[in-house]
């Protein structure tokens, strides 16, 4: 049978669910449901393409265009989440991926795109590509045993959880996003770099239900001090949005945090902790590594058409250093109104 090429509509949504779910290549960021969360929340056009043969799905590209007079136009798979590409089936063979880029590639050239690109996790379809070096991943196994978790935890990373259990420190699990949204946006102000709209992480949590969830840690007295945003995918969590206070850092409130998610995590029958992607050389690269996870690099690869080379729209660009420091000055209240309308057009 022929393989066909179709778009994602409504009532092919739980067939490619469940190919997601089952397919090796395909992770959290391929569920079809990110579609409506792009296309509504941040305003973007989205392109979900699955490859069909003899009425099964045998692959599937999720893209999105991101289009800003500031960051360029761009055809990605897939804005705001750190894996994509292409997820294929073992038996789809070479033909349905050729397709499906050649579907890619026309799309982008008929919307007039500067460039596209795949976020892939750990395969290279195109060596003769440009590729982006500055973002690794961590991914390490949940050992079976909780205790076994802890002692694999280096030594003096290890410290700094059990100082944090000292502290007396207090790990729930929250309903809504509101405590977790506090600590998230003063965090990334005092990163000087804007915020995420709360109702895009409202959207996360409706939508996803029990496989995202968010963790908060308080001292004994109910202080906030820590959150993260997770979602749970196949035998995997992800924990992917975070925020701390000021006094996170000498409690080990974030220390804590992590472990009280993997410990969780461990009980759930969870197999992989994915630390989730970081710029080389940052603070949270660092900390990762402490950790005892070793960074493995991400596949990035960019089909160029209107550009010289790979788009650096990151803190790390020099040329933004003056707007991080004009951000940080700025009340919270201004740059959560003002940052939603910045960030939704760097994906």
């Amino acid at each position: 049978m022929p393989i066909k090429i179709k778009p994602l509509s409504p009532e092919h949504a739980v067939r490619w669910d469940a190919f997601v779910r089952a397919c090796p290549q395909a992770t959290f960021f391929h569920l079809s449901a990110w579609q409506d969360i792009v296309r509504t929340v941040f305003r973007h056009r989205t392109f979900f393409l699955f490859a069909e043969r003899d009425g099964d799905i045998i692959a599937v590209l999720p893209l999105a265009e991101v289009k800003s007079r500031l960051f360029g136009h761009a055809l990605t798979s897939l804005p705001f989440c750190v894996y994509g590409g292409i997820a294929a089936a073992e038996e789809a063979g070479d033909e349905a991926v050729a397709l499906l880029e050649q579907e890619a590639d026309a799309l982008a050239r008929k919307l007039g795109v500067q460039h596209l690109e795949y976020r892939n996790l750990d395969r290279i379809r195109h060596e003769d590509w440009p590729r982006q070096d500055l973002y690794v991943t961590f991914r390490k196994e949940i050992l079976p045993e909780v205790e076994a978790n802890m002692l694999a935890i280096p030594r003096k990373q290890r410290a700094m959880v059990r100082k944090g259990i000292k502290n007396g420190l207090v790990s729930h699990v929250d309903a809504d996003v509101e405590r977790f949204f506090a600590l998230y946006s003063d965090n990334v102000l005092r990163h000087g770099t804007p915020a995420l709209p709360k109702k895009f992480f409202q959207r996360l949590k409706a939508t996803f239900g029990d496989d995202c969830e968010v963790l908060t840690v308080t001292d004994a007295d109910g202080r906030l001090l820590s959150s993260v945003l997770s979602f749970y995918f196949r035998d995997e969590v992800l924990p992917y949005y975070a925020g701390d206070d000021v006094a996170a850092r000498e409690l080990a409130a974030n220390d804590f945090k992590y472990w009280e998610l993997m410990r969780r995590a461990c009980e759930r029958g969870c197999k992989v902790f994915d630390y989730g992607r970081s710029k080389i050389g940052t603070g949270p690269y660092s900390f990762k590594k402490n950790w005892g996870f070793e960074p493995q690099p991400l596949s990035y690869e960019y089909r160029l058409y209107k550009r010289d080379g790979v788009p650096q729209n990151n803190p790390m660009n020099p040329k933004y250093r003056a707007f991080i420091a004009l951000w940080k000055r700025l009340p919270l209240g201004v740059a959560n109104a003002i940052g939603p309308h910045i960030v939704r057009n760097l994906g």
